[in-house]
Formats: structure tokens, C-alpha cells, sequence
């Protein structure tokens, strides 16, 4: 009886995260993917991701596909003309689906090279699609003008006060104003447009998170401390990173969800917190489908699998 009970009790927790086991297309939509921390040459788990992501997004017809940053690693790119550009990003992410736009934002191992290269390669490549280290794009739900998504990409490498004194990233973070980018992210999220339907901010580090090495880790304190508040005062819908190798959605008190999307290409182990509603440690990649009511999240491993899925409704 005891070991039908613990049967019975694991079945239960793993059925919280496991719900569809294929993918859920949605009628009249704004499709994204979301992965992060991903550029290793194709090594670890990086072709299988990149071949699920391909087939997802033909399947669900993705508009677009946003990185949540650690796009290089180990120290970034040098210069707009590095071969990882070829050998961790063009070779690897090769499907026709794939071709579309991609909108990143820089994660800290991206500045232990040259961040702006990363910028300044929006001029070569048809799909790269970074104007700046932060910047705003606002996206029709269905073509339709009156239904929008709005999101700001910001970088979250200089709201961490340890990085000023780091000999990889100090250099490059100095060259930038944190308190003109916080000043710049409130006036992005100020717009009260009743076309907009979701506001959704995307970043590099989370401000929570069940990463057991990272839970209260100096940088997950100092984004929390820089941006919670903004987060709130605007009402974000939803909050979404990286830099954590794992799969999350956690939900604190207030109104924003917050998602981590960072096993592209390798994978750490986690724990759970009290506001966690998905933690895994599986290789994959998320998919955001939005309405102007609804906003549907499946995350999806490298097998092609949903282990989880969920809504946010207005």
C-alpha cells in the first residue's frame, strides 16, 4: 500500500508539469518562439532544439523568434564578422520557418566579447534584428492594427552593480547608462494605446527563480531591486529570460508572470519555490500564441514534446 501511495504521489507532481504531449495550434494568433542561452557550435543539445524549433514553428506559423540572451558563448562574438556568427547561429538554425525575424537581447557572457557587434550584425544578416542593446517593437495580433502586443527588449547586464567590477564584462557595461534605459523602459511602458493588449518585457536574468544556485544569487537580487517596481507599476503582463539552463513559470504575488526560457543548449538542475508553476530541467524552448484576451504558453522539449502548458487571460 505504501508504495502504491508513492506511485500515486510522484504520478500527481509530474502530472502538475506534463499536459499535452503535442503541440496546440491556436485560430487567429500572434506566434512567437522564446529560447535562450544557446550558441555552442551545435554542441550539448543545440541541433536537436534547433531542429524542433523548426518544425514548431512551420507548424504553428511563428511570426518571429526572440532570444533571451547568452547568445555566444563562452565570451560573446568580436565583431560582426566572427565565424560563431556562422557556426553557433547560420548553420545551426537552418529551417525555412527559422528565416523570419529574430529579436535578441544580450546576456552576460555576450558581453565578455563585443556587445555591440551584436547590434552592428542587424546590418548584414535579413533576420537579426537588434537596433540596439535595448529597444521596443510593438506587434499586430492577426494583421489586426487595433490588437497589439507590445514589447520592450532591455538589457539587464548594467542594472547588476557586481559587473562594474568584473575584468570580462566591466569594460562594456561602463559604456552604457542604466538609469537612462530604466527612464527609457517607463516611457515604453507608459503608453496607455487602447490597441495595446499585452505589455511583455524581455530580459537576460530573472528577477525570481528556483535555480537552487541562483535563487537569491547577487545578480537575481539586483534585477528584482532595479526592476520589480517598474514591472508593477505598469502592470506587465509578463516578464521573460534567460540565464538560467531550465524551464520555468513563476508566479510571485501581482499581476506579471514570469518566465525563463534558457535550455537551448544545455541544461542544470533545479529545485521549486512556492510561486513556481512549471520547473524543468529539459532541453527546449517556449511558444507564446496571442489573442487580444488570451495568451497561450507552451513549452516544448527537445523531443517536440509540451511538458507544460498555460493561458493568461484578460
Amino acid at each position: 500500500m505504501k508504495k502504491l501511495l508513492y506511485v500515486i504521489a510522484v504520478w500527481v507532481l509530474q502530472a502538475q508539469f506534463i499536459t499535452a504531449q503535442t503541440v496546440q495550434k491556436h485560430a487567429n494568433t500572434l506566434n512567437f518562439l522564446v529560447l535562450g542561452d544557446w550558441g555552442r557550435v551545435g554542441e550539448d543539445h543545440q541541433k536537436p532544439v534547433a531542429e524542433q524549433m523548426g518544425k514548431v514553428a512551420k507548424q504553428i506559423g511563428s511570426e518571429f523568434i526572440i532570444s533571451t540572451g547568452d547568445n555566444f558563448y563562452p565570451r560573446g562574438v568580436a565583431s560582426e564578422f566572427d565565424p560563431l556568427w556562422k557556426y553557433s547561429f547560420e548553420d545551426i538554425y537552418t529551417a525555412f520557418s527559422l528565416q523570419w525575424d529574430w529579436y535578441p537581447v544580450l546576456g552576460n557572457h555576450d558581453y565578455g566579447g563585443n556587445p555591440d557587434a551584436q547590434v552592428a550584425y542587424s546590418k548584414i544578416s535579413r533576420r537579426w534584428k537588434m537596433p540596439a542593446r535595448y529597444y521596443a517593437k510593438t506587434f499586430s495580433i492577426n494583421g489586426d492594427t487595433t490588437q497589439q502586443v507590445l514589447i520592450a527588449f532591455i538589457d539587464t547586464n548594467p542594472l547588476i552593480p557586481d559587473f562594474y567590477k568584473n575584468k570580462d564584462y566591466g569594460p562594456n557595461v561602463v559604456s552604457q547608462d542604466s538609469t537612462a534605459q530604466k527612464r527609457w523602459l517607463e516611457n515604453v511602458l507608459s503608453n496607455n494605446s487602447p490597441n495595446i493588449k499585452w505589455k511583455l518585457v524581455v530580459g537576460h536574468h530573472p528577477l525570481f527563480t528556483a535555480t537552487e544556485k541562483r535563487r537569491e544569487g547577487y545578480d537575481t537580487r539586483a534585477v528584482r531591486a532595479s526592476l520589480k517596481g517598474i514591472l508593477d507599476k505598469y502592470r506587465v503582463d509578463a516578464y521573460i529570460c534567460g540565464h538560467d539552463h531550465d524551464l520555468q513559470h513563476l508566479l510571485p504575488e501581482g499581476k506579471t508572470h514570469y518566465f525563463v526560457s534558457g535550455s537551448a543548449s544545455e541544461s542544470t538542475a533545479i529545485g521549486t519555490l512556492p510561486i513556481s508553476k512549471l520547473a524543468s530541467n529539459e532541453y527546449g524552448f517556449m511558444l507564446f500564441s496571442a489573442t487580444g484576451k488570451k495568451l497561450f504558453v507552451q513549452v516544448i522539449n527537445h523531443e517536440g514534446k509540451v511538458i507544460y502548458n498555460t493561458e493568461l487571460n484578460k
